[in-house]
C-alpha cells in the first residue's frame, strides 16, 4: 500500500492547532488579558479573543496599536508565555482531534501542522494531541518571517509536505487562519471550537464549516476532503 509520504500525488491536510486540535483560544485570551493588567494595560477580553492565532507581533499592534512604546512587548510577551506555561501539563484536546488526523492520514493525506506556537509551547500542544504516528511535520513561528494572516505558514507547511496549494487544504479556526490560506491560494475547512462565528468565517472565505474536529470526522465522506479526494 502507497503510503502518504510516498505517494505519487499527494495531498496535505495542513492543520493550525490553537482551538482547531486544542481547545486553546479562550486560555490565550485569560494569559494575554493578565498580562496585560500586570502591565497597566486595559484591553478587553472580546478584543484579544478575536486576535488569538496571530503572531505576539501583530497581536500587540492591534491591541495596542502600532505607534506604542514598543520597549514593553518583550516583557509582555514573556508573561504571557509564563502564564501559559502553567497549563502545558493540562492542555485540553478536543474531540476528535487525533482521530480525524490519522483518519487523513490513512486516507493518503500528509498531515503537517502550522501555528505560531514554538518550543515547548508546541511540544505540549503535540502531546496533548497524542497523534505523532500520523503527523508528517511542524512549522512554527521559528521558520517564518510573517505570521498569520499572512500566507507564509501556510506556504511553509506545503513546502514541508512538498504539495502544491492545488492539492491541499487548511483547517482553521479563525478569519485569520481562513485569510492565510487564501492568500496561499489554499481552500480553508473552518471549525467553531475556536469561539469564531460561521458568519464571520464564511465572510472571510472559509469553504465550508464544522463545529469541531469530531464533527469534520463524522462528515468526512462528504467534506472538501473527500470531494478532492475524488478529484483525483
Amino acid at each position: 500500500m502507497t503510503s502518504a509520504a510516498d505517494s505519487p500525488r499527494p495531498r496535505a491536510a495542513v492543520f493550525d492547532v490553537d482551538g482547531t486540535l486544542v481547545d486553546t483560544n479562550y486560555l490565550h485570551a485569560v494569559c494575554w488579558w493578565e498580562a496585560f493588567h500586570q502591565a497597566g494595560h486595559r484591553v478587553a477580553m472580546t478584543d484579544i479573543h478575536h486576535t488569538v492565532g496571530m503572531g505576539s507581533g501583530r497581536l500587540l499592534d492591534r491591541l495596542l496599536g502600532e505607534d506604542r512604546d514598543h520597549d514593553g512587548d518583550e516583557s509582555l510577551n514573556a508573561a504571557h508565555k509564563s502564564l501559559y506555561a502553567t497549563w502545558f501539563d493540562r492542555l485540553p484536546v478536543l474531540d476528535g482531534a487525533a482521530a480525524l488526523l490519522r483518519a487523513l492520514a490513512d486516507r493518503d493525506w500528509r498531515i503537517v501542522l502550522a501555528t505560531s506556537a514554538q518550543g515547548s509551547e508546541l511540544a505540549a500542544l503535540r502531546r496533548a494531541i497524542g497523534a505523532d504516528d500520523a503527523i508528517l511535520g511542524a512549522t512554527s513561528a521559528d521558520d517564518v518571517d510573517a505570521s498569520k494572516p499572512a500566507p507564509e505558514p501556510v506556504e511553509q507547511a506545503l513546502r514541508e509536505a512538498d504539495v502544491p496549494p492545488a492539492r491541499a487544504l487548511f483547517v482553521g479556526d479563525t478569519v485569520w487562519d481562513v485569510e492565510a490560506a487564501r492568500k496561499a491560494g489554499v481552500g480553508c475547512v473552518a471549525l467553531l471550537s475556536g469561539g469564531i462565528g460561521r458568519a464571520e468565517l464564511e465572510e472571510a472565505g472559509a469553504i465550508a464549516v464544522y463545529r469541531d474536529p469530531a464533527a469534520l470526522l463524522a462528515g468526512l465522506d462528504d467534506s472538501p476532503f473527500a470531494r478532492m479526494e475524488r478529484a483525483g
